[in-house]
């Protein structure tokens, strides 16, 4: 069912600062007009209060690594504003299933019953999807909207004002944000999609996770804990 009242707007201080010049531009205006009538007229993924979780769960200067996604979940209850996760309860969908197998076989991780990549947010990896909405049942609906010009700046301010990230591309559309990665800075892993259709021809044997891991050690980094807590917190909205 569409969401009755009006999307409310917010993000996270951190990127709010970040992404300042970006947010104050036309276009995003636009964009938000439109998302908000989106959610008042259809329905729309994910809820409203999560369409910026990504920002939420890892602010700015907490971030270590980046994976990107295309756009999120499109059916019912799959959708939580983090890419390729799911709550915790929801099945999980083929590629997410395909990239706790890599995990598995990476570093060892057994494979978890939760989807839910929340975890991983809050140790710094954001979870970013290129379009941070999509209508029910229609894939890449939301696509040229403007959502890919945000999330193109929200790549480049990492580029540009951080070092040491591991951004994690897979699949030809992740692979196209390589331009906007300074590789001097930072470290850039490319592969296949953990989709069916081609985690066969290159996402299976990459080992990301391991390389992720490595890579922070070397810059006196915290390495990411891959596993996914089978007591999944529920997600909060952060004010910071």
């Amino acid at each position: 069912m569409p969401h009755a009242n009006a999307v409310h707007i917010n993000i996270n201080a951190s990127w709010k600062d970040a992404l300042k010049e970006e947010i104050e531009k036309p276009y995003f205006r636009h964009l938000m007009q439109f998302v908000k009538h989106a959610y008042r007229t259809k329905t729309v993924y994910p809820p409203p209060k999560e369409i910026f979780r990504a920002f939420d769960a890892t602010p700015f200067n907490k971030v270590k690594a980046v994976i990107i996604g295309q756009d999120p979940y499109h059916g019912a209850h799959q959708a939580n504003g983090l890419c390729f996760s799911v709550n915790k309860g929801v099945r999980q969908p083929p590629s997410l299933q395909n990239i706790f197998k890599e995990i598995c076989r990476d570093v060892g991780i057994p494979i978890p019953t939760s989807g839910n990549l929340q975890h991983w947010a809050e140790q710094g990896v954001l979870l970013l999807n290129a379009a941070l909405t999509v209508e029910g049942g229609k894939a890449g609906s939301h696509q040229h909207r403007g959502w890919e010009k945000c999330t193109n700046a929200a790549i480049k301010a990492l580029s540009d004002k951080r070092e040491h990230l591991a951004f994690l591309l897979w699949g030809a559309y992740a692979k196209s944000k390589m331009p906007l990665i300074d590789a001097k800075k930072h470290l850039i892993l490319a592969a296949a999609h953990p989709s069916p259709l081609s985690a066969n021809k290159g996402f299976f044997g990459c080992r990301h996770f391991s390389k992720a891991n490595t890579y922070l050690k070397t810059h006196g980094k915290t390495p990411i804990d891959w596993s996914v807590p089978e007591s999944a917190r529920v997600h909060k909205r952060r004010s910071d």
